[in-house]
């Protein structure tokens, strides 16, 4: 059987790469604490037969099951002294599968994926030492025989010259090098498309390009954006099947065969000559993509339909709901934790708590904005910070007060550049309570103002004036609400102002007793039919008899039964545990009629409120 080299080929036209390796061995049941990699020598068969099923869908590249098959990967499973069997072996079993399909100029790519580790001055791993895991890796790879080799999903420059490196020593095959985005489309150390682009055109490669990263829309921006700065380069597009989520305790992805097959096209109008799928994709999306490349009478329709779902090119917006948005609308109940900016410029303990927050199954992080109107760090570079760093969501808290209509506006478009775009509208803390008495109190926009202008002209394209933006933000606004109001009625007014200028969800102060949110939201419905709107329900737990004695007799809005001081009272120095055991018995009765938790950790006991975190997700999980 006669292979045209891949390069040859690759001049002829486009190429279609296999889709996911890892998602269709986690479906067949393989533990994701299993290494992957190792399957290639203690289970073949389970490995070849995925092969098969993309070479059958019509793949004509087939990528070796050997992403994390480096020094450092294996060596969490303890497998290090394989790295050599599980290398070439991954590449003789694709090999295998190739030549038994008796199709012509199939090839088969040896996958390199990052090693897994910091490289410095990031990390602990110096230069010399990734170089020498990548060079031991790509020449078991090339012992093996592969047609071209794919280092993919590198999320920081540095680390990916080494890898180009060692490729280049090891072996003179054709090299692909690939780059994943976040959801700001930039790398996790904040490369543009174009930069990236610029740095691999100066390496010694064959192909540059992008693959994982978010959905196909995002990949096709990445794609134009990486085109425009090195127009005389080969392009690859490999996106995943849209952002992951947790469902039922599963990795679940949105974006099906047909929208992949439309996509297709796209990318090789938009220059790419390796198209494929990432994670979440399986032989469906690629034979779904085989069946549009191979159809020109599909093409000028689908070509369309991708342009008017991603917006025209220099003012559509391409940007997917936040997680937040999806998880509001798909009715799952979810907890967002507030976590308040340091008073510093360092945000590293802020970052750490967020990483426990997240693996105790927070949905999203809020973020405040000088609470207590005390000096503190901007809460939008912290949104960002944790974000980039962790990868969980945030919700920017965004007061009106201290800001005119133009700063607003221009620090609104700031968050959005960043990729912070789930807000929390409120008035703020008056200045006079802080640390600065005299500072300036004044605003030009009252929360309803502040949510309309977001809703109904920043998500427009437009600013206050009506003057065009350019590409349209695409913020989730929530708003304040008391539940336990001194005016009941005047809270409701506002509500529904807030309703009608679009406000997407609500917070409320802290609950301790779900009788006052029944007794406001039956009042509501009174007037106005059942209230529609997401509330996220406030949950402080209580950390000390004089914590709850303060918010009970100074905070307007918080009332706490006489039961529930007198257990703290009682509690003494288990107040603490007390204060969980309180917030775990009320979210059992707020999930009846609620949407989310609201939680505040008192005194930054963020480990406190990842107990309560366990108790909502052992009953309602993400």
């Amino acid at each position: 059987m006669a292979i045209t080299p891949f390069l040859d080929r690759l001049k002829q036209g486009p190429l279609l790469a296999d889709g996911a390796m890892g998602t269709m061995l986690h479906s067949r049941q393989v533990s994701l604490d299993t290494s992957f990699d190792a399957l290639n020598l203690t289970d073949p068969g389970v490995v070849a037969q995925i092969h098969r099923e993309y070479v059958d869908a019509g793949a004509e590249i087939v990528e070796t099951n050997t992403f994390g098959a480096n020094r450092f990967k294996l060596a969490e499973h303890g497998l290090e002294d394989a790295l050599y069997d599980i290398n070439r072996g991954g590449v003789e079993l694709a090999r295998r599968v190739v030549n038994a399909s008796f199709k012509e100029d199939i090839y088969v790519a040896a996958s390199v994926g990052p090693l897994g580790v910091r490289l410095a001055p990031f990390g602990r791993v110096k230069p010399e030492e990734a170089y020498a895991a990548f060079r031991e890796q790509i020449e078991a790879l090339c012992a093996g025989g592969p047609d071209l080799v794919i280092l993919e999903t590198f999320s920081d420059l540095h680390e990916l010259r080494e890898a180009v490196r060692a490729a280049r020593d090891a072996c003179d095959l054709p090299l692909v090098a690939s780059v994943t985005f976040t959801r700001d489309d930039r790398t996790l150390l904040g490369d543009s498309p174009a930069q990236v682009a610029e740095a691999l055109a100066e390496l010694d490669v064959d192909v540059i390009g992008a693959n994982c990263s978010g959905g196909p829309a995002q990949l096709r921006r990445v794609l134009h954006a990486m085109r425009e700065a090195t127009p005389e380069r080969t392009l690859s597009a490999i996106p995943n099947a849209g952002w992951p989520e947790q469902v039922g305790g599963r990795v679940m992805y949105s974006a099906g065969p047909d929208y992949f097959g439309e996509y297709a096209l796209a990318f090789r109008e938009g220059g790419a000559t390796i198209i494929g799928g990432c994670c979440g994709t399986t032989p469906a999306h690629i034979a779904a993509m085989r069946q549009a490349l191979d159809d020109p009478a599909r093409e000028a329709a689908v070509v369309e339909l991708v342009r008017e779902k991603d917006g025209p090119e220099n003012g559509g917006s391409a940007e997917e709901p936040t997680e937040l948005a999806r998880a509001l609308d798909a009715g799952h109940f979810v907890v967002s934790v507030e976590m308040p900016p340091p008073k510093g410029i360092a945000p590293d303990k802020i970052v750490a708590g967020a990483q426990m927050l997240q693996e105790a199954g927070a949905t999203v992080i809020n973020v405040s904005d000088s609470p207590m109107a005390r000096m503190r760090m901007s809460p939008w570079a912290v949104c960002h910070l944790i974000q980039r760093d962790v990868g969980i969501e945030t919700v920017l808290h965004f007061p009106t007060r201290g800001r005119n209509l133009l700063r607003v506006q221009g620090d609104l478009l700031a968050a959005h550049a960043l990729g912070v775009r789930n807000l929390f509208v409120v008035m703020g803390d008056p200045t006079h309570i802080g640390d600065y008495p005299n500072a300036a109190d004044n605003y030009d926009l009252v929360p309803s103002g502040l949510v309309r202008l977001v809703k109904q002209n920043l998500n427009a394209g437009l600013d206050q004036a009506g003057n065009a933006i350019g590409q349209p933000t695409t913020f989730l606004t929530g708003c304040a609400l008391n539940m336990n109001p001194a005016d009941p009625e005047r809270e409701i007014r506002n509500l529904r102002r807030k309703i009608e200028a679009g406000a997407d969800f609500a917070l409320t102060q802290p609950v301790f007793d779900p009788q006052v949110p029944r007794d406001f939201l039956a009042r509501y419905a009174e007037a106005h039919g059942p209230l529609e709107l997401p509330i996220l329900a406030g949950l402080l737990p209580l950390y000390s008899a004089r914590h709850a004695r303060f918010l009970h007799n100074e905070v307007p809005g918080i009332d706490i039964p006489e039961g529930t001081l007198a257990r703290i009272e009682a509690a003494g120095e288990d107040a603490p545990q007390e204060g969980v055991r309180i917030a775990q018995e009320l979210t059992a009765e707020l999930q009846e009629f609620v949407q989310g938790l609201y939680l505040m950790p008192a005194f930054g006991r963020y480990d406190l409120v990842a107990e309560v975190i366990d108790v909502v997700r052992s009953v309602a999980p993400v």
